[in-house]
């Protein structure tokens, strides 16, 4: 009796994923196209505009990435690839990948996906490097249920681009089964839409009553000759109690006579103290940042400074958006290389991120120089009496 042979795992063979929706709808393909500059997207550059201590946590977290090099397995060809990572256009104003690697990171801490293109000339080689507006281009899930296409929005419909592989594509913090990521703003509208209440109404409440308005009430007598012309002096005293108050008429002393008394507007309300929650709704917005709040100006403690904790929690932070970028920054060197007919492999090496007080670093070197020489003092001994 022939044996039949058990099949194994690594005989399965899957082309596309089993969780992936099958719809025999014909016009199911309307329902895949997701276009990345939503109502959603503008909301998060508004909130940019109109917070800004959002606006400068996307500006520190982009300074705080580092910077970075490429390096080449060929040793003849680390000055090409140097010259290349420093000099080569970028969205036709700027130079170096560093210049395009700021942008798209930038456009996904915003908008939670990122859009660039390589450029090449006629004969196919990478010339420069271009952040595209999300507005511009649609994504759709691939066939196969797993890749992602990336098409261009127009009037008369989308197309799909021609050259997919010059193009950069990064999503962060994507939903399952989603082809576009989620912004680092995420859940900030409602937080932000309540500190913009305050800071308004403050602004209001200081227009009506540090701006000082005054009521003038004339009460006329009681004889019959005061109360028939109580209408015209009234007008009178308005009159030269405006004169008295024009912008630029310098100090005037107002004389009246009858019973005339003036009064302050609002003197007797108090502004509603705003600090305690303004302080409340900042928080919950630089705990999503993930920064230190005195790094965004925030001095809510007097001795306030990083611990060696919160720059061990932002450090991470860091490193997983460097995860993200460094696949983008292999492609742009790799992509040099080949379509310049170079050899050699590359590697993106990251700056070492430095976010302690130098004092504490200079005390930290010193600490492990004196353990260092006692370590080789007691070593020394311990050979003597050997």
């Amino acid at each position: 009796m022939p044996i039949r042979k058990k099949k194994r795992p690594d005989d399965l063979s899957v082309s596309l994923p089993q969780t992936v929706r099958n719809t025999s709808n014909p016009f199911g393909i309307l329902d895949g196209y997701v276009p990345l500059s939503d109502t959603q997207t503008k909301l998060y550059y508004a909130l940019r505009e109109a917070v800004p201590v959002i606006d400068a946590a996307i500006f520190k977290l982009v300074r705080l990435i580092g910077s970075f090099e490429l390096v080449c397995s060929e040793q003849g060809l680390q000055s090409t690839v140097d010259r290349f990572l420093n000099t080569v256009p970028v969205n036709g104003g700027r130079y170096g990948v560093s210049s395009f690697i700021a942008s798209y990171f930038e456009q996904l801490l915003t908008c939670g996906t990122s859009i660039g293109e390589m450029i090449t000339d006629p004969s196919g080689r990478l010339t420069a490097l271009y952040n595209a507006p999300l507005e511009n281009v649609e994504l759709k899930r691939s066939e196969d249920g797993f890749g992602t296409d990336i098409y261009l929005s127009g009037p008369g419909g989308s197309s799909r681009v021609q050259y997919p592989d010059l193009i950069l594509l990064s999503v962060l913090n994507p939903d399952p089964g989603s082809v576009k990521g989620n912004s680092l703003l995420k859940g900030l509208p409602f937080v932000s839409s309540v500190l913009m209440k305050i800071i308004n109404t403050v602004g209001l409440n200081w227009e009506r009553v540090g701006n000082v308005r005054f009521a003038v009430t004339y009460k006329p007598q009681n004889d019959s000759v005061d109360r028939a012309y109580a209408k015209e002096r009234a007008m009178q005293v308005a009159g030269e109690w405006g004169e008295a108050m024009r912008p630029g008429a310098g100090v005037r002393d107002f004389v009246t006579v009858g019973d005339v008394s003036i009064k302050v507007i609002g003197a007797d309300n108090q502004i509603l103290d705003s600090e305690v929650p303004v302080r409340q709704l900042m928080e919950q917005i630089v705990a999503k940042t993930g920064l230190p709040p005195f790094m965004l100006g925030l001095q809510w403690s007097s001795t306030e400074r990083m611990s060696s904790q919160q720059a061990d929690v932002l450090t991470s932070e860091l490193e997983y958006y460097r995860g993200i970028l460094s696949p983008v920054i292999l492609r742009i060197g790799n992509m040099f290389l080949r379509s310049h007919g170079f050899g050699g492999e590359l590697e993106v090496r990251w700056n070492d991120i430095t976010l302690q007080d130098q004092v504490e670093l200079g005390r930290a070197r010193l600490y492990n120089a004196q353990a260092e020489a006692l370590e080789n003092q007691k070593a020394e001994e311990r050979n003597v009496k050997a």
